[in-house]
Parts: structure tokens; C-alpha cells; sequence
């Protein structure tokens, strides 16, 4: 039977081994001389490495990509005190829904994770919404932030969105600033975050828009609960 085995680049051979095994893959083979080269496996999934190679991208079908999200999140908060979100190395957040989510190893390689009935995704179907300027950009901060991993990105358009429109209604506005400040905390920028929170907490909402978009006003708390707490749930369907 055939098989297909990823040689990804590897400037640093100790942290990323390490890295590997924090989320439950094992080293089956490591040379330091004359050149770095290793093997690690979990289950049937086999990378290999070799230093002074340019980084990769690996696309993994595995039957439910929660089960490994929620697998490497637990590995990663035992290793670092808090899971990794910026920089490398780095997992990106699992919403309800989705089918796939991106793991950056210490070297910068990206392993995307995707089940394996992945339903095919219409896109037309966005660019036919009519969609408030807001929450167009909601929907597109979204989509650099889960699709593409790009938080800075992601920020950057909600920050430009919310200076050019100060006076949106009052609920638009702040579930901008509701997803700006969970970005703020992947990002570890608490000043932001303060602000952001701070500003939230005026917004005029009624009791009905707090009932409705509950689970989006409470991201950034959901979020830093889940970084460092091993019980914590990533998302949740309830009021706190």
C-alpha cells in the first residue's frame, strides 16, 4: 500500500520534538549527525523533519477534528500553562460548526486538520447576503480569523471598521467590539482588551440583545478561561 510521508523544515530540533510530544505524538527516530533529521507518529499520522529546510504545510483528514483540538488544546496547556494562540507555536480556535482548525509547530509549520465528510462550502451564498457594513465586516474578521489563522489581519479590519463608524446601532457595534476584544486576548494585547471591555460594558443593549447574543458578548472571557483552565469549556450555550 502506498503511503505519503510530509518532510517539513525543522530549525529547532529540541523545542519541536517537545512541541510534538506535548500533543501525544511519539519520536520513532532521531539523527543529530551528520544532519538533524527526525520521525515522530500518532496513530497513523507520520512527519518527518530535517534542519535547514524551508517550512510546510501539511493537510490531515482525521474522522472528528474536535476530538484532536480539544486532544492537542490539553497537551498544550500542560506544557506552556496556557495554550499557545500567537506567534509560533500556536493552535487556532475551534468554533461550533466548524470542520477543520490550523496548528503552527515551534518552526512555523502549518497542520491543518480537517474531518473527513467535510461538506463542500458555497461561497456565493456570503456574497448574496445583504448584510449591514458592520456586519460585513463581521462576517469577514471571521473568516481571516478562523479560514486563514490570521488574527493581526482580523483585528486590524475590525479596529478600521469601528473608528469610521462610531454611531452604528448600538448592538452591531458591540459585537464588533465583542469579537475584537476575544482577538485582543489570543493576541495578548491586555491593553486593548481593557479598552475594548470597558467600552462594551456602556454600550446601551437591551435585555433582549444580551439574551440573544449572549455567547458572542462573552467571547474574550470564554477564551481566557479556556487558555489556562483544563475544565473550562472553549464555548459555550449558556449565561454565565
Amino acid at each position: 500500500m502506498e503511503s505519503i510521508i510530509p518532510l517539513l523544515g525543522c530549525k529547532h530540533p529540541d523545542a519541536t520534538l517537545d512541541f510534538y510530544e506535548a500533543l501525544g505524538f511519539e519520536i520513532t527516530y532521531r539523527q543529530d549527525k551528520p544532519y538533524v533529521y527526525a520521525a515522530i507518529q500518532r496513530g497513523n499520522i507520520n512527519l518527518h523533519f530535517i534542519k535547514g529546510k524551508n517550512t510546510g504545510t501539511c493537510l490531515i483528514h482525521v474522522p472528528a477534528v474536535g476530538d484532536y483540538h480539544r486532544a492537542f488544546a490539553d497537551g498544550l496547556r500542560a506544557k506552556y500553562g496556557r495554550i499557545p494562540t500567537a506567534n509560533f507555536p500556536r493552535i487556532a480556535r475551534l468554533r461550533p460548526g466548524q470542520t477543520r482548525f490550523t496548528l503552527f509547530d515551534p518552526n512555523g509549520n502549518e497542520l491543518m486538520f480537517i474531518n473527513q465528510n467535510e461538506p463542500d462550502i458555497d461561497y456565493e451564498i456570503y456574497s448574496q447576503r445583504n448584510l449591514s457594513p458592520f456586519l460585513k465586516a463581521l462576517e469577514s474578521a471571521a473568516f481571516l480569523r478562523d479560514t486563514y489563522t490570521d488574527d493581526p489581519a482580523a483585528a486590524k479590519l475590525l479596529d478600521k471598521k469601528l473608528a469610521q463608524n462610531p454611531s452604528a446601532a448600538p448592538i452591531d457595534r458591540a459585537r464588533v467590539l465583542a469579537a475584537r476584544a476575544e482577538l485582543a486576548v489570543a493576541l495578548g494585547d491586555d491593553a486593548r482588551l481593557q479598552a475594548l471591555r470597558d467600552e462594551l460594558n456602556q454600550m446601551p443593549l437591551s435585555d433582549e440583545d444580551r439574551r440573544q447574543f449572549h455567547d458572542e458578548l462573552h467571547a474574550a472571557d470564554r477564551l481566557e478561561r479556556w487558555l489556562t483552565q483544563a475544565d473550562a469549556e472553549e464555548h459555550s450555550t449558556k449565561p454565565d
